[in-house]
């Protein structure tokens, strides 16, 4: 039986699921019996039978927008299992359109050679964070998987950060009656 998997954490970070703009996200090549939402949304990600899965080759590419600039920190990029899961990504920063081509042929932000190991059990992947500092919106690149296999499978996405800009409205009006 699949074991329900414990939730990664990443010290002085957050789970930025609670600021990302869902009516905004787009992935493109995602099976629609398997779409990004398995992967992505709060419950849907912790079902072990729940994944993305691509549609019609092992690429897939998600633009994540977010309601507010966060400093992007870490992510997590977990497969259900070996064979389909992600071997290689890139993460491109405030980029609202880019296709294929342009991820195969582009640098990316950063590129992502994963371990089987860490996409398996679900750990958090550094980011250069002084690269990552203003992130409006994020795309994911899945470029390949580990058995070249024809298509990819994502168990859950998270993304590990802060927010830009950290108000607290109580104090904001303390202040302004002053």
């Amino acid at each position: 039986a699949a074991k329900r998997s414990k939730m990664a954490e990443v010290k002085g970070q957050q789970d930025l699921v609670d600021l990302i703009d869902w009516s905004s996200v787009e992935v493109l090549n995602e099976s629609s019996a398997k779409p990004w939402a398995n992967a992505v949304k709060k419950g849907y990600r912790d079902d072990p039978g729940l994944y993305l899965e691509s549609d019609c080759d092992e690429q897939l590419l998600l633009y994540v927008p977010f309601t507010q600039q966060v400093k992007l920190h870490s992510l997590v990029l977990q497969g259900p299992e070996r064979a389909f899961a992600p071997s290689s990504a890139k993460v491109f920063v405030n980029r609202t359109s880019v296709g294929f081509d342009e991820a195969e042929a582009e640098a990316g932000t950063q590129a992502l050679e994963l371990e089987s190991e860490d996409v398996l059990e679900g750990k958090p992947v550094a980011l250069k964070y002084v690269k990552f500092q203003k992130v409006q919106s994020v795309t994911v690149f899945i470029g390949s998987n580990f058995e070249d296999e024809d298509v990819t499978r994502l168990s859950k996405i998270v993304l590990f950060g802060t927010p830009q800009f950290t108000t607290n409205m109580n104090e904001w009006e303390k202040a302004c009656k002053t």
